[in-house]
């Protein structure tokens, strides 16, 4: 499926088209990108499919200003009595980068690899940056098919199905079907 334009408004859609493709493979992870946790509440409020985890992965603390977590605590209680495992982490395509780019200008490995992904999409290097990230924290299993949602700013516009590698072996990582995303960036 294909969205006109990216972002927000493409969510309802997508999460149903995430979910409606994990129960036809019987997925067993779900892992999805949402900053204030609307998303991955919107998500299970559809039904998530009986004996499938889910997986947010947050922004980490500091990304929209320094020492805040966009993520409350009160709906991280909620969203963990609801069964979701939640990550917030630094950023696979950032950390360290960053600040020597920011510092001294360039452009490191890893963002070369998100410029390239961002080809697809925003939301689509988001879905594989967040399965990467889920797997490197052990929060899903190695060598299995997981369904990763991502986004463009907020909200989610593309849906995947992955077969992540670790972060120190990213290219063998596998995008073995793109479900839904936005036909422009």
């Amino acid at each position: 499926m294909y969205w006109e334009q990216p972002g927000e408004a493409n969510t309802e859609a997508t999460l149903k088209a995430a979910l409606a493709r994990a129960r036809e493979l019987g997925a067993e992870h779900l892992v999805v990108a949402s900053n204030t946790g609307r998303t991955v509440e919107r998500l299970l409020d559809l039904g998530v499919p009986p004996g499938t985890a889910v997986v947010c992965v947050t922004h980490q603390v500091g990304f929209a200003s320094p020492g805040q977590d966009e993520m409350g605590q009160e709906v991280r209680e909620r969203l963990r009595a609801r069964g979701v495992k939640l990550l917030t982490a630094t950023h696979l395509m950032a950390g360290i980068e960053r600040a020597v780019s920011r510092k001294f200008g360039g452009l490191y490995p890893g963002a070369l690899v998100a410029q390239a992904l961002k080809l697809l999409g925003e939301g689509v290097k988001v879905a594989v940056e967040v399965a990467v990230m889920a797997l490197d924290a052990g929060l899903i299993p190695h060598g299995r098919e997981v369904v990763a949602v991502g986004g463009s700013g907020r909200g989610a516009d593309a849906a995947l199905v992955v077969v992540p590698a670790h972060s120190h072996d990213f290219f063998s990582t596998e995008v073995r079907e793109i479900i839904c995303k936005p036909r422009r960036r």
